[in-house]
């Protein structure tokens, strides 16, 4: 049985509490928290965008904790979860990875490469596992592609096209901090980013267009450029607009050889919507909707977490939450922002 400790209780440390309910092998052993109401299983005023709103849990069987040093001197804990906020991502892993604890981290790793590099390097120091939650590839269209891609069921990839926005998230107040949550390329993008990475390879090159907000890009529609096929053609189209009545939209188009798979998911008024569902056309000219079993959000992170349990009990790495896999795709993201602000070509 693996031991979890979870290293913040906000939204996306309640949806890992929930999902790992539904993990065999794991069990949540402990919390912590700065909030005496939530360490007592008060968590009504925890809400996020998508997945149930937090209710009254009970914790007599958890213990519970106000600081990371208690988790870390408690020898029962094997593996520690961290969703506490992007610009503490590095200094809680680095700790725990030197108390003797596998690490699963909420992306992105971090805001700044310097601290991704140390997280990772921490890790093979200590010969422990390090994970981080780019949770995309657990979705079952963006699964479907990728697995199926693996399998060359529709020939080689030509190309893609990826979309991801937001309507401006106004009830955060340090949304647009580069010190604190990155802004919308390394908090939304990067999910893009990391499934471009995993589907195509490292990109050598980045050309981006888009608007600063501040000292981060609010939009930006990015050409990726690869090294190994000048004609694998990439793109991303991802950010903020002030567009209300749309909370949310992702969406992909991904050429094969001999076929196209394309999505296409939107809320409308927070009314979630399958504009397209995951579609692939052939060269033949049929059409085709496969069954792709839940679509739960929720779903997504249980199996992302059982991922998580496999990596630990097999003691290998994980290709989809592999460390180094989660820097690059950072490392693009502030590619992406650099040419941006330069009006440039940049490498990567």
């Amino acid at each position: 049985m693996i031991r979890v400790g979870i290293l913040g209780i906000g939204f996306m440390g309640m949806i890992h509490y929930l999902a790992y309910q539904q993990v065999s092998g794991v069990q949540v052993s402990a919390i912590v928290s700065r909030s005496e109401k939530k360490l007592a299983g008060d968590w009504r005023g925890i809400k996020g965008n998508f997945g149930p709103e937090g209710g009254v849990v009970n914790l007599s069987s958890i213990a519970r904790y106000k600081t990371v040093e208690q988790l870390l001197g408690d020898n029962g804990i094997d593996l520690v979860d961290i969703c506490l906020p992007p610009s503490l991502h590095a200094d809680a892993c680095i700790r725990a990875l030197r108390a003797g604890k596998h690490v699963f981290c909420e992306k992105p790793i971090s805001l700044k490469i310097a601290d991704a590099d140390r997280m990772v390097e921490a890790a093979k120091q200590t010969n422990r596992r390090l994970m981080i939650g780019q949770v995309l590839p657990f979705f079952p269209e963006y699964d479907f592609v990728r697995k199926h891609s693996e399998q060359k069921t529709y020939g080689g990839l030509i190309g893609g096209c990826f979309k991801r926005i937001i309507s401006d998230p106004t009830w955060l107040s340090d949304y647009y901090d580069p010190q604190t949550s990155g802004g919308p390329l390394i908090d939304l993008h990067i999910h893009d980013a990391h499934f471009i990475r995993l589907l195509f390879g490292m990109p050598e090159k980045v050309f981006s267009r888009g608007r600063l907000r501040g000292e981060v890009v609010e939009f930006a529609v990015t050409q990726f450029i690869f090294p190994s096929d000048e004609s694998l053609l990439v793109a991303a189209t991802s950010g903020v607009i002030a567009q209300q009545g749309r909370t949310f939209n992702q969406a992909f188009e991904v050429y094969f050889e001999d076929a196209t798979l394309f999505y296409d998911f939107y809320n409308l008024a927070e009314n979630p919507h399958t504009a397209t569902p995951l579609t692939v056309l052939s060269s033949e000219g049929s059409v085709e909707q496969p069954e792709l079993g839940s679509t739960d959000p929720l779903d997504a992170f249980i199996d992302e977490l059982q991922e998580v349990a496999f990596t630990v009990e097999r003691g290998e790495p994980s290709l989809l939450l592999d460390g180094v896999l989660a820097r690059d795709a950072l490392l693009i993201c502030h590619r992406q922002s650099e040419s941006v602000r330069t009006g440039q070509v940049v490498k990567i």
